[in-house]
């Protein structure tokens, strides 16, 4: 990095004394100043002694989460080519291959994330004459993540538009949404064109290899066996009927949205962001806590003539669909979580059940855990500031 710095730093010192009031490229001040301490550490520092210095700034906490978010990246690439290889006759099942197959898939979208996300930051930047917002190097990760193979790439530029404008800029830019913009774009598109990221099919052999799939290959997730599961029925073997059991979805080995598959990578990355402070052990665990408190309430309740996903043992809510990867990286955003201590656990807890609570009787979208966020983001500001009242009254009464 300290080469690369080294090679940028002449271009940068021009391009920067360009960009300054009265000199030629003076609209383009806040993209450069983006660009350039993006690649470098910020020039500006604090000089009042009222302040506490530290070396990191924005731009390096999303680098953290974007290192964090690395094993999903991985993971889902070979994920994909996988399951694309289990699913079509005839093609090399090699690391490398599947690799390759799930790279094809993976980066265009990435591309066509950052490119319409970023290019809405930069207009904003520019019309209101403030620095872009650093928040979308990690949401422009997030959205292909949290979308299936299949998915058409306009489908993810105007979910990724409609995310960063409606859901952050037309509050004032990051640090000012109430909602996570990642999720509210994933939101858009369900709402949208709810047969491109729903339903059996949300992961299907990718669109080149279409006319080799194995016979009788059908692409259903786990969550959707488990959702249409028969009253009466035990879920469990219907599960393992189909392929799935408790092993391969920790693993993550099985259909689903590109990156929102294997706990083993989230738990490397909870790792990462827990070890760095990045992100809070509160919110994660309180989620988790939950989840398994809810699944547990529809196993004392469930019976053979209850809905069969009620009797789906608790544990196994914990690694099927989106839970594990929501409450690791989305229910830890620190602009629309609960702030405060004590409510940063109410916030998680409720998400958990929330999440559990939708994904059972709500067979129209048995994922949950996306709903569950952008529910308790709205709610987040009350519960903080029902807490700070309670502290508030409690410090009067000790006056």
């Amino acid at each position: 990095m300290n080469f690369i710095a080294k090679i940028l730093e002449k271009p940068l010192d021009k391009l920067n004394e360009l960009s300054q009031p009265g000199q030629p490229l003076e609209k383009m001040h806040r993209a450069v100043e983006a660009f350039d301490t993006f690649a470098r550490t910020p020039a500006l520092v604090t000089e009042s002694k009222v302040h506490i210095r530290d070396s990191l700034d924005s731009k390096r906490l999303m680098s953290t989460v974007i290192l964090a978010l690395i094993p999903a990246v991985l993971f889902g690439m070979w994920n994909t080519g996988m399951q694309t290889i289990n699913s079509v006759v005839g093609l090399d099942a090699s690391f490398l291959n599947a690799m390759f197959i799930g790279a094809k898939v993976l980066i265009p979208q990435l591309v066509v994330s950052y490119a319409v996300g970023l290019g809405i930051e930069f207009i904003f930047a520019l019309i209101r004459n403030h620095e872009v917002n650093e928040g979308f190097l990690v949401t422009g990760m997030l959205i292909p993540l949290t979308m299936p193979a299949e998915i058409p790439l306009w489908m993810i530029g105007v979910g990724t538009a409609f995310g960063v404008i409606f859901a952050k800029e037309v509050f004032g830019g990051t640090g000012f949404n109430f909602l996570n913009p990642a999720l509210t774009a994933r939101a858009f598109i369900f709402f949208s064109y709810p047969t491109k990221i729903s339903g059996d099919n949300v992961w299907r052999a990718i669109e080149a290899h279409k006319e080799q799939l194995v016979d009788g290959y059908s692409g259903a997730t786990p969550l959707a066996i488990a959702a249409t599961a028969p009253r009466g029925t035990n879920v469990v073997e219907q599960l393992s009927e189909a392929g799935f059991n408790f092993k391969n979805m920790l693993i993550g080995t099985i259909p689903g949205s590109i990156g929102e598959t294997s706990v083993i990578a989230f738990g490397i990355g909870a790792l990462i962001l827990l070890i760095t402070g990045v992100a809070s052990y509160k919110v994660m665990l309180s989620t988790i806590v939950g989840g398994a408190f809810m699944g547990i309430v529809f196993n004392l309740f469930g019976s053979e003539t209850s809905l069969a996903f009620m009797n789906l043992p608790w544990y196994y809510h914990l690694v099927m669909g989106g839970f594990a990867f929501g409450a690791v990286f989305m229910t830890t955003d620190p602009v629309s979580a609960a702030a405060t201590s004590l409510g940063k656990y109410i916030y998680g807890f409720l998400i958990g059940v929330l999440a559990i609570l939708i994904r059972v009787l709500n067979p129209a979208y048995p994922e949950g855990m996306m709903l569950a966020i952008l529910f308790m983001n709205i709610f987040a500001p009350l519960i903080d500031w029902v807490i700070l009242q309670l502290n508030i009254r409690r410090r009067l009464a000790r006056a």
